[in-house]
């Protein structure tokens, strides 16, 4: 045998082993990639209804706090009537108090804080009617 037929029968058994150790290789790819496609189809038919369902909790989030803004502000003009009322009261007080206090003083006063009761009522119903904007 020649130094070329040497030379091309190390290169022919060089090829045969890196074909020997390459051909698990590939089989080992091809079957990643046949998983990888799975877990694709998959995920693109799980994510579409997560998302629908991501999106109806936020939006059911921002419903509950437009419900508790709401509560709040309903709150705050029932205590700002109470409020007034309180301070009629201490007015009334304080005529019935003093000597110079007359059945009509009282009488004006304690229609002064019904009035002021009754006013800021009817301004916390007409806000209730007005449509609200969204922010």
């Amino acid at each position: 045998m020649t130094m070329i037929e040497i030379a091309a029968l190390v290169v022919a058994v060089a090829f045969a082993v890196l074909v020997g150790y390459l051909v698990p290789v590939l089989m080992q790819v091809r079957k990643t990639v046949a998983e990888s496609e799975q877990l694709l189809a998959k995920m693109n038919a799980d994510l579409p209804p997560l998302v629908g369902e991501l999106r109806a909790i936020s939006q059911n989030l921002n419903n509950l706090t437009d419900q508790a803004r709401d509560g709040v502000e309903h709150a705050a003009v029932l205590l700002h009537a109470v409020g007034e009322v309180g301070e009629s009261v201490q007015q009334v007080h304080n005529v019935v108090r003093g000597s110079s206090g007359t059945l009509l003083t009282n009488v004006a006063s304690v229609v002064a804080g019904f009035k002021a009761a009754t006013h800021v009522m009817r301004e916390r119903y007409r806000k209730e009617g007005e449509p609200h904007n969204g922010g």
